[in-house]
């Protein structure tokens, strides 16, 4: 459903699509189509002509013009938007106001690891422009998995940049995560070794995780000389990283040779990902990448490639 950011719920909008899809219908017709369930069609029927998006003609319902109905949605949730981001700027203005001259301005203490895991998250969520990230191999509060805010961000085009340690190249399944993440349009470079956790947001704001005797923590540091020094750390180690984007990055090879076997003993792409508890999305790239690799234009003459060269061994 698509329609839940205006205020549609989810069956409104399958009532809506129905009648935008068949035509006029009378509440009889619709029961038939067995879009909502009997006790709830009338009410979402009325939801539905009170919000515009339907027109009563007799005892017969018929959509409003998407174009026309939709659109002043659009219009009005664009202008409830519009005085939110005002009155944003209007408490940060008086936050700041309230809180200067004390450290309060420059840094915020959360304690406890879901504090740490909201905030983690919230601040990707209000990423504009970009995230920059050092990822060490031994995650505090969250998981690369349990990250789904990253590649929300991600397809709103927030630029990512990570670097991580070499470690957290070598965990289960951490190739086909760093494989997507570069297909996806993040950069992400590895050193041998970070000095600290750390995610900085539009250059505005950093989260440092921090643990000190056993108690999960971090500082979160706005804009302030201390958040100055903490982008020019992440720019001197960005500048001597290297891409991960085009090496053969750690388990590799292997899990090049794992994919071969399995084709060759007749697994289908999905088959394989099972198999080796990687996305297919992965597999395919690899065997692009092994085709390339031997000059061959179809898996067939990758077969082939392949079995000449063990017999050549």
């Amino acid at each position: 459903m698509e329609l839940e950011a205006l205020g549609i719920g989810r069956d409104q909008e399958a009532v809506y699509r129905t009648l935008v899809a068949a035509g006029p219908a009378s509440e009889a017709d619709l029961r038939t189509h067995d879009v909502v369930a009997g006790t709830r069609l009338e009410a979402v029927l009325a939801d539905l002509l009170d919000a515009g998006l339907l027109v009563r003609e007799g005892g017969r319902f018929r959509a409003s013009p998407p174009e026309l109905a939709l659109r002043s949605l659009v219009v009005r949730r664009r202008s409830e938007l519009g005085r939110a981001e005002n009155a944003l700027a209007e408490l940060t203005e008086l936050f700041r106001v309230s809180s200067a001259g004390s450290m309060r301005d420059m840094v915020e203490v959360l304690t406890g690891a879901d504090a740490v895991r909201q905030r983690f998250v919230q601040l990707q969520h209000a990423a504009t422009t970009s995230v920059r990230a050092f990822v060490r191999a031994d995650p505090l509060v969250l998981t690369a998995e349990e990250n789904p805010a990253e590649d929300e961000a991600v397809r709103r085009g927030v630029a990512y940049q990570v670097i991580l340690e070499r470690g957290a190249l070598e965990g289960p399944g951490a190739l086909a995560l760093i494989e997507e993440s570069v297909a996806a349009g993040e950069e992400v470079r590895r050193v041998d070794s970070l000095p600290l956790r750390m995610l900085i947001v539009d250059d505005d704001l950093a989260l440092v995780p921090l643990a000190a005797s056993g108690e999960t923590g971090a500082v979160a540091v706005r804009r302030s000389g201390l958040l100055d020094a903490l982008v020019a750390l992440f720019d001197q180690y960005w500048a001597r990283a290297v891409p991960v984007v085009g090496e053969r990055v750690a388990g590799e090879a292997e899990l090049d040779g794992r994919i071969v076997s399995l084709l060759l003993q007749g697994y289908g792409d999905r088959s394989v990902a099972a198999q080796l508890d990687v996305s297919p999305r992965t597999v395919q790239r690899r065997i692009r990448a092994l085709m390339d690799e031997a000059g061959v234009n179809t898996r067939m003459q990758l077969g082939h490639a392949i079995g000449r060269r063990r017999g050549e061994d």
